[in-house]
């Protein structure tokens, strides 16, 4: 995630946000308040509610008018996750036990749906319609994203127009609805919007590609789950696909991919496959190239230190290992 020295700038308004989101993981209902709460205490950097207040720094800012969009973001999020990690099967997230592993789905679902409706309280408060208007859309097609994600599991056939089309619904589209209702909410021109708007969405994308990278190379201590998790899945990733298609033992790596069944022995080899054939630098490479792409963005937004902070994140996220 992002180092803490990235966000200094905003570090005191971050408090904030999680202080709110405490509040609003609240629940009449003592089962629900404490799923909720288990959810929030797993932690987290808050990236979204964070590229929501940068972006805010381009024009006129107030934590006050902020707050509520900051909340609702992360918000957002986190029922995404508890959604996930019924449809995943997942036990742990961040080295904790998940929802449904602490409770069960029944009570992940609800809690998910209550995180949801619980930001679209937040987001009604403002009178710009954009904020609503983008918060949705963004909101389909995550779902959009997360289905076609189900529906092509094991799917050895994906190509990459696949994968990018799934990673932009499932991770760079609330990046960069983040970075442009920041921009939106602290009242920035219409270029500066935009700018900040394709930033999110190139850094999101980056950010997915390098999670997909670290599912296979990383310290699972650091990670937070085990490593090939999304092989196990059947969630066809970058390194996979290439891999498919370069690799000496590709008939062995699909073989494995498609096994529905496949045990712990089988993933470490597939991840030996991929690791051997220049899967990981040719993913590392696509990424580059998202962040470059981003960076690009920044040049047209006036030369404050939050313009340096966010070409610091960009090259923090290619060079993340956890």
């Amino acid at each position: 995630m992002i180092e803490h020295t990235l966000l200094r700038d905003i570090k005191k308004d971050l408090k904030l946000v999680e202080t709110e989101l405490n509040h609003y993981v609240d629940a009449p209902i003592q089962l629900l308040a404490d799923s909720s709460a288990h959810l929030l205490k797993a932690g987290g950097k808050r990236l979204r509610p964070a590229f929501a207040l940068l972006a805010a720094k381009f024009d006129d800012y107030s934590i006050d008018k902020l707050l509520p969009l900051a909340v609702a973001l992360e918000l957002i999020h986190m029922a995404s996750l508890v959604h996930d990690d019924v449809v995943d099967e997942s036990l742990t997230r961040r080295g904790r036990p998940t929802v449904r592993a602490q409770w069960d789905n029944r009570v992940s679902i609800h809690t998910g749906d209550y995180l949801f409706a619980k930001s679209l309280i937040l987001i009604s408060q403002y009178e710009d319609a954009r904020v609503a208007q983008v918060l949705s859309q963004v909101s389909v097609k995550m779902c959009q994203g997360e289905i076609e994600q189900i529906s092509t599991a094991f799917d050895a056939e994906q190509h990459l127009k696949d994968y990018f089309y799934r990673i932009k619904r499932k991770t760079a589209l609330l990046i960069s609805a983040s970075c442009q209702l920041g921009s939106i909410v602290s009242g920035a021109p219409d270029e500066i919007v935009r700018g900040l708007t394709f930033y999110g969405y190139y850094l999101g994308m980056a950010f997915q590609i390098t999670d997909d990278i670290l599912d296979m190379i990383a310290d699972e201590d650091e990670l937070g789950k085990p490593v090939g998790s999304d092989l196990r899945q059947g969630i066809i990733t970058l390194p996979v696909i290439y891999a498919l298609k370069h690799s000496d033992s590709r008939e062995e790596l699909l073989e494995i991919v498609t096994d529905r069944r496949k045990g712990q022995s089988s993933v470490l080899r597939a991840i030996e496959i991929v690791k051997g054939c220049e899967a990981i630098d040719y993913s590392f490479n696509i990424s580059e190239k998202y962040l470059g792409k981003a960076k690009k963005q920044l040049d047209i937004l006036p030369n404050i230190k939050t313009k340096r902070t966010l070409q610091r994140i960009a090259d923090f996220i290619n060079i993340r290992r956890y």
